[in-house]
């Protein structure tokens, strides 16, 4: 299952945003901290099922008239403030707990309304943009710290005469989630010297961030763009980075409405349709959420996860069946699964992510939309579903 894990200063909104994206109880409140042990929660991220083309719905629990709901690992660390890379504040917990993700959400306080350490200010006080960069270099020197600490190891490693460097850093890095591809196509875009003892801090550096914008991409929820001040908001959206507007408290009034029936609400709507039994209040609360998201094209929570799947990571989503003509498995359930893979990923690789021992036997697959086989080098598209014969 792929990982997301949120980060942000204290009190940018990390919690409501886990909370509202998994419906787990966990402490929100408005000091810095309030998360201290990391909390872990199933989240979705959403896509078109391919059960649209049929004439009719599928039967899948994760399906929603079509709205297909894909399961992601959803981390929520504690908050990060300046010189956490030091281990100020809950930095060295924070920061090791990154480790394992497959990529960010930055929880920025689109409103001005903390400050830099997460404590509370009147709103529009705090740029929000000096924010962005923050959690990048709290990231970059912590791993930069890593492989200063551990470079010795790289340095006697390369008197043995078959040294070779894209190794001996795959090795130092594989904790923190780096591939051998990945480190290789690093090195490409390095220039460093041949020799490792010549290495400078600046080449540990410049090798630090560009494993960390490989391994752990970032997307940034600006959130709380119901209180923000448009300029913020604005400012925000014309950064060279992706950035997506975001009310978790939106979207967690939102989910909790739509589980006691006040509102038709699935997440990732970009609109809602209040029923007839709430108060004055309630419709009042629910009218001003609606204007935002009309604004804002949704409350961007769920926006913010797929476009951490679907195009930083760049994955698809396939659905393995058993039965070609149905697209069912073998009780009769309608695509009953859905995997998330990386682009160029292939039928084997489906197969595998099923189970290895239906890879490790795969024999051919058959494109269930076209009712043809395709070969093992098939890359896969989003929605494909198919049909794998495997002697296991």
């Amino acid at each position: 299952m792929l990982s997301i894990a949120l980060a942000g200063k204290p009190n940018a909104g990390k919690s409501t945003f886990y909370t509202a994206a998994t419906m787990a109880d966990v402490d929100v409140a408005n000091y810095p901290f309030t998360t201290i042990d990391a909390n872990r929660g199933v989240s979705y991220v959403r896509t078109e099922c391919p059960c649209l083309e049929r004439d009719e719905r599928c039967n899948a629990d994760n399906c929603e008239d079509g709205k297909r709901y894909v399961p992601i690992e959803l981390l929520d660390v504690a908050g990060l403030v300046p010189g956490a890379h030091e281990g100020k504040g809950l930095g060295n917990q924070f920061l090791d707990e990154l480790t394992n993700a497959d990529v960010i959400v930055n929880v920025v306080d689109a409103s001005g309304g903390t400050n830099e350490k997460g404590e509370p200010v009147d709103i529009g006080a705090h740029d929000p943009l000096e924010d962005i960069d923050f959690i990048e270099e709290e990231m970059d020197l912590w791993l930069a710290g890593i492989v200063e600490r551990n470079w010795e190891s790289v340095e006697r490693k390369s008197r043995s005469p078959d040294f070779d460097i894209d190794d001996a850093l795959a090795e130092m890095l594989s904790g923190f989630g780096a591939s051998p591809k990945q480190i290789a196509t690093v090195l490409r875009e390095l220039d460093y010297p041949e020799d490792p003892i010549q290495w400078e801090d600046d080449h540990r550096e410049e090798l630090a961030r560009l494993v960390r914008e490989r391994t752990k991409p970032i997307v940034v929820a600006a959130n709380k763009i119901d209180v923000a001040p448009e300029e913020n908001v604005e400012r925000l959206l014309d950064l060279d980075k992706p950035v997506i507007p975001t009310t978790a408290e939106g979207e967690l009034a939102l989910r909790r409405a739509a589980d006691n029936g006040l509102v038709e609400y699935d997440p990732g709507d970009e609109t809602i349709e209040i029923g007839d039994d709430v108060s004055d209040a309630q419709r009042e609360a629910l009218e001003g959420l609606a204007d935002t998201m009309a604004e804002w094209n949704g409350t961007g929570v769920q926006s913010a996860l797929d476009y951490a799947v679907y195009d930083l990571l760049d994955h698809l989503t396939a659905y393995p069946v058993e039965d070609a003509s149905k697209w069912s498995d073998g009780s009769g359930n309608i695509l009953p699964d859905a995997f998330l893979l990386s682009e160029g990923s292939t039928p084997v690789d489906l197969a595998y992510a099923v189970h290895s021992d239906i890879g490790d036997g795969y024999l051919h697959a058959v494109d269930a939309k076209s009712n043809r086989e395709v070969g093992e080098g098939y890359e896969l598209e989003e929605g494909d579903v198919i049909k794998i014969v495997s002697t296991n």
